[in-house]
């Protein structure tokens, strides 16, 4: 069994602004290096074989933050990146609902539907977060690692492995610099992806 801490990336100003970031690289802010700081003081004493990390500015330093307080390598690796929002990427939450209110109101559970023009599935984000969990549960089985993601990447992960529903999906996002962890015992299976089609 590989325990995995899956772990948010701290506050960016993006985030305080209700911006949505998708695969835009925004660093830290103040207080999001203090949430990754305070989370690896919470850590320090607690042994993990690595970290792995989106290569993403904002959880590349919340994966650095903690490595040094628990003494963990880092490995990058692009899969752990948060989903891509196409044209959404840049606007507030507001401006989203304003021009483009049916893909915003669409249903969740249509996952294989790419929400904005350019932008990922929730499958795809699925499909890569599994993937790249399966290889770290081989690589470090019997061990705990964390993974320094973002917070759909995360969500979605967290609800495959508990084999729940994803209409709930963004209930399910933590807050910065906060872990979900998860216990994987066997590879992970993809949902069966045609009973959310459209």
């Amino acid at each position: 069994m590989t325990e995995m801490w899956l772990v948010r990336h701290g506050q960016t100003d993006w985030n305080l602004a209700g911006i949505y970031q998708g695969q835009s690289d925004i660093p830290l802010n103040a207080t999001g290096i203090k949430q990754a700081s305070e989370l690896a003081l919470k850590l320090k004493g607690t042994h993990f074989d690595a970290i792995y990390s989106s290569d993403l500015k904002r959880a590349r330093q919340t994966a650095e933050i903690i490595a040094e307080q628990v003494g963990a390598p880092v490995f990058i690796d692009p899969r752990l990146r948060e989903i891509k929002q196409g044209v959404w990427e840049g606007m507030t939450i507001e401006e989203v609902k304003q021009k483009f209110a049916p893909d915003f109101n669409r249903d969740p559970e249509l996952i294989n539907v790419p929400r904005a023009e350019g932008a990922e599935s929730l499958a795809e984000v699925i499909t890569r977060m599994v993937e790249a969990a399966n290889e770290i549960h081989n690589r470090h089985n019997g061990s705990r690692v964390l993974l320094a993601s973002h917070g759909l990447a995360v969500a979605v992960l967290y609800l495959t492995v508990n084999q729940s529903s994803f209409l709930n999906v963004y209930k399910h996002i933590p807050e910065n610099g906060q872990p979900l962890v998860i216990n994987v015992d066997s590879k992970i299976e993809l949902p069966d992806f045609r009973q959310y089609s459209a």
